[in-house]
């Protein structure tokens, strides 16, 4: 990246409709379809399709692209044109969006049910194996380094890296790689 230039932020949308009853299927292959479409985009980071909790409810699509440009790109393409055309056959009313950009996307997470979070068991295993080997290493070769600083100041700095680390190296890596397991039926 060039001095002075800054990245365009990712930007989530999240949109929120309800299927025709009877037709849930239907609605659900087809969402799956756009996505298909949506991977051959320029800045398409993923997308989720977040089920009703309840029979007749909403549902969620959650839609990540790279830029705001991106999103533009996409939502100006016939193939979001064709895909919405086939969305409203099996669909009630025109979805409700809610976009999330920077920060906001952090704090402001789409609903989902109860029934798609990991068991807590296996959610405190995995921020262990994340927790464990990230605080030995700093305790092992920063906090020697900080002997001399009081120990509120010291503890502060010492937690401050922890977190750091933990948010922006370690879970997000642990988290995809023990995906299948977190996601697994709660049979385990």
């Amino acid at each position: 990246m060039q001095h002075g230039t800054s990245t365009p932020a990712p930007l989530t949308r999240i949109a929120r409709r309800r299927a025709i009853p009877g037709r849930e299927a239907e609605y659900e292959a087809r969402v799956r379809e756009m996505f298909a479409a949506m991977r051959n985009r320029a800045g398409f980071l993923g997308a989720d399709l977040l089920p009703p909790e309840q029979a007749g409810g909403d549902y969620q699509i959650v839609v990540r692209f790279a830029s705001e440009a991106a999103l533009q790109a996409w939502d100006e393409s016939p193939e979001r044109a064709h895909s919405h055309a086939r969305l409203r056959e099996v669909a009630e009313g025109e979805p409700e969006f809610r976009r999330l950009s920077g920060l906001e996307a952090w704090f402001a997470p789409a609903v989902v049910p109860a029934t798609m979070h990991p068991p807590r068991a296996r959610m405190a295993v995995v921020t262990w194996l994340g927790i464990f080997p990230t605080v030995s290493l700093v305790l092992w070769l920063v906090a020697p380094l900080l002997q001399a600083l009081p120990f509120l100041l010291r503890t502060a700095l010492l937690t401050a890296l922890i977190v750091a680390v933990m948010t922006w190296v370690v879970m997000p890596r642990l988290t995809r790689l023990l995906h299948g397991w977190l996601a697994g039926r709660r049979s385990g």
